[in-house]
């Protein structure tokens, strides 16, 4: 499971990088008035990241502290 959570974090940060440099070629290319509103899904997937991140990190320190609890129990 956490190995899915890695790939799946790794995922929206590989889209997000890709999404913008796509983005800031075609920009280049064919005008910023064209292409820039496209930068939308750059900052969602990179916000998908993040977010992901964040709850990763939570649910391991709530883990943490639920063995914690549960060692505590165990010694009363």
């Amino acid at each position: 499971m956490l190995f899915y959570n890695k790939v799946m974090q790794m995922f929206w940060l590989l889209a997000a990088i890709g999404i913008a440099g796509y983005v800031s070629y075609m920009s280049y290319t064919d005008g910023i008035k064209k292409w820039g509103y496209y930068y939308i899904f750059a900052v969602l997937a990179l916000i998908m990241y993040l977010m992901r991140r964040w709850m990763m990190k939570r649910m391991q320190r709530h883990m943490e502290f639920l063995a914690q609890k549960e060692q505590n129990d165990r010694q009363k």
